[in-house]
């Protein structure tokens, strides 16, 4: 479900959500046709969830490629596509748990050293960027 519209009285009171259901289609998620409904409420609460990285600012500025999702681009090395400048954690991944972010952070800085080093690294790459969790 998608939020278009919070509705309100003539007192300026929420008196409604204006909803339509969504579906992933080859370009993200597109309002499902028909589906469009008004509910009733009294009280609502945003739940803002992770849209990706502001794209102003440093990104903008470094001019990293993003991906479909608007995460930053990376390589099996956790670098972008500028040389030097390494993403790791949401930034990369999308929204995700604290834990991926940790491991994330650990296994780009094996890719930032071998990148420093001109080689390898010894340092522990504990996940690729592509992993993902197991399903159960």
């Amino acid at each position: 479900m998608s939020t278009k519209a919070i509705l309100g009285d003539e007192l300026g009171r929420v008196r409604a959500m204006d909803l339509v259901e969504g579906a992933q289609g080859a370009g993200g998620f597109a309002e499902v046709e028909g589906t469009e409904r008004e509910i009733p409420a009294q009280l609502v609460l945003l739940a803002m969830g992770f849209l990706g990285p502001q794209t102003g600012g440093v990104v903008e500025q470094l001019g990293v490629e993003l991906d479909e999702r608007s995460n930053i681009k990376r390589d099996k090395a956790f670098m972008t596509s500028v040389p030097g400048v390494f993403a790791a954690g949401d930034a990369g991944r999308g929204q995700s748990l604290i834990v991926w972010a940790i491991a994330e952070g650990r296994s780009a800085a094996a890719g930032v050293d071998a990148y420093l080093m001109g080689g390898t690294s010894a340092l522990p790459r504990p996940i690729n960027p592509t992993d993902r969790p197991l399903s159960v």
